[in-house]
């Protein structure tokens, strides 16, 4: 594992990170820095501690030990101040099942002070392949669509770390290609994205850096 560089603060700092759910360490002492600016291929079979890196780092949970750094700041310290440069993809959409995938976005849109919410919006539907379902409730969508619709507001986002969990599951081949698109979007315009898939082929071909889980730990892969 690299050293933790000196000088300009790394988009990710993990200082002998552990996590623990009852008796069993889902994360231990895990050391690790990514550059800014750079993407990361998170792997690992199921288990081994790749989704609860990822909620580390998006503050959505807490480490038992060690600290968390994202872009410069302490994750649990400056939990707000995190959450608002990061979004994380994970397996559970988060979408209001009653709304509209276009009201779903100008709700985030609102929230985030973005100009014209509904033209973003409709921009980002048509980017990720469901400008024609605009006007139709999440309630009615499949998983691929729903998937879609997460990776949009993602991009309504705008983050300076995009984490993402498995980003091809539920996609067609279609799907993927664009998912593929869409990460290669967000590292041209500075985004730093961590990816976490079983899909090692398009992961190393998106990925400049590796870090490899087994147990919870950092192994050479």
């Amino acid at each position: 594992m690299p050293p933790l560089p000196s000088g300009s603060a790394p988009a990710i700092a993990l200082h002998d990170v552990s996590k623990r759910y009852g008796r069993r360490w889902a994360l231990a002492r895990l050391t690790y820095a990514l550059p800014a600016g750079r993407s990361l291929l998170l792997t690992g079979h199921n288990g081994s501690g790749k989704t609860t890196l990822l909620r580390l780092i998006a503050t959505a949970l807490g480490p038992t030990a060690g600290r968390v750094e994202v872009l410069g700041r302490d994750a649990v310290k400056d939990r707000d101040s995190v959450r608002r440069d990061v979004a994380l993809l994970s397996h559970a959409s988060f979408l209001y099942e009653d709304l509209t995938a276009q009201q779903n976005l100008m709700v985030l849109g609102r929230l985030l002070g973005v100009d014209a919410p509904q033209d973003v919006a409709d921009a980002l539907l048509n980017r990720v392949g469901l400008n024609r379902r605009t006007d139709s409730p999440v309630r009615g969508f499949s998983a691929g669509m729903r998937k879609r619709l997460a990776i949009a507001r993602l991009l309504m986002k705008a983050p300076a770390l995009a984490l993402l969990d498995e980003p091809f599951g539920e996609l067609d081949p279609q799907g993927i290609q664009d998912m593929e698109g869409v990460i290669a979007e967000l590292k041209a315009g500075g985004t730093t994205v961590v990816l976490a898939t079983h899909l090692i082929e398009q992961g190393l071909s998106l990925c400049e850096e590796r870090l490899h889980l087994q147990d919870g730990r950092a192994v050479v892969a």
